[in-house]
């Protein structure tokens, strides 16, 4: 029989643990095989890039070549007349202010200080047609879409008070040819598409998107937000692959595809570690297209094609696609 003292201290404690509510169970210890492959993770994309790193110079290298040439060829012209070439100048300076104010001022948390608030104070007045609570989180990403596209395209309309000789279709703007280089499309994706399945299957990718978590509530909410998405998308093409390697690729020659690659890399920090570093291949092989093509339009439906299935997949893995078309209440 136990002591009498031994009998309350438990029963105390039998009190006290229920009161708590269970005790927290605690993660089971990862195995080996999830501890290898936490270990190799940061290191995996390298060998990566060094077998895709050499496909893509084979695939291009006609065109990186031709564009060193013209590019030795416009430097020395230039040498010989005395003259300087002001263009990389004034390009990325201007790439700079517009990637720095769209960091700072371009995304969700601006609009919950600045935006929000007047959205609030005029559903007062028109309160069918705002309606912030329904709508709150896609409001949010179309300042995000809006900002992403006015600092995009914003150097078109800036560049001719600078190059007034520049036409501004020559910056990947011209449809001409688009058909005779379709195939390059089909080409991309028949890589690009097996690879996203695999990866979509990813527990941070299939948690990460769609960005906008309320694409699965209705078609009206997956619908207006691909159209925004697919917007960001074309104004994000002509920045990187049209204005950025237009302006610097008579200097730069292919320098000029892998200086853009950079920041377009950049831009990718915070999603997914894999996603961010496919941004450098990425980056390469959409500027290599766009100047082999001198068209940014292959490469922008490759890019849509690539982010509106992973968004449909996302959600069909997680059975979250939606199942009304009008968004409920």
């Amino acid at each position: 029989m136990p002591h009498p003292v031994v009998a309350m201290a438990s029963a105390a404690g039998n009190v006290l643990a229920a009161s708590l509510g269970p005790a927290p169970v605690s993660p089971p210890e990862p195995g080996a095989l999830e501890t290898f492959m936490a270990a190799i993770k940061p290191i995996l994309p390298i060998p990566l890039l060094l077998v895709i790193l050499p496909a893509l110079w084979w695939f291009f290298r006609s065109t990186w070549r031709e564009l060193d040439d013209d590019a030795t060829r416009y430097r020395i012209e230039t040498a010989e007349a005395g003259q300087t070439d002001l263009r990389p100048f004034v390009a990325l300076a201007m790439c700079a202010v517009i990637l720095t104010l769209q960091e700072y001022y371009g995304g969700r948390s601006y609009f919950d200080v600045a935006i929000r608030p007047t959205l609030v104070r005029l559903e007062l007045t028109h309160p069918r047609a705002i309606r912030t609570v329904k709508y709150d989180e896609l409001y949010s990403f179309g300042w995000w879409v809006a900002s992403r596209v006015g600092g995009y395209t914003l150097p078109f309309a800036l560049w001719k008070l600078f190059f007034r000789q520049d036409s501004i279709l020559d910056m990947g703007l011209r449809a001409r040819g688009f058909f005779k280089h379709a195939w390059i499309y089909g080409a991309f994706l028949a890589v690009v598409l097996p690879v996203m399945l695999i990866v979509s299957r990813e527990p941070d990718f299939g948690s990460y998107y769609p960005f906008y978590k309320g694409s699965s509530r209705s078609w009206f909410d997956f619908l207006v937000w691909e159209a925004m998405y697919f917007t960001q998308f074309f104004a994000l093409e002509m920045f990187f692959r049209g204005f950025w390697l237009g302006a610097l690729r008579r200097s730069f020659g292919s320098g000029a595809i892998f200086a853009m690659a950079v920041p377009y890399c950049m831009i990718h920090f915070g999603k997914p570690f894999l996603e961010a570093n496919g941004a450098i291949v990425a980056g390469i092989a959409l500027g290599s297209l766009s100047m082999r093509t001198k068209s940014i339009y292959q490469g922008f439906f490759v890019h849509i094609t690539v982010a509106g299935l992973m968004d449909w997949l996302a959600l069909s893995h997680r059975h979250a696609l939606p199942t009304v078309f009008w968004p409920p209440g």
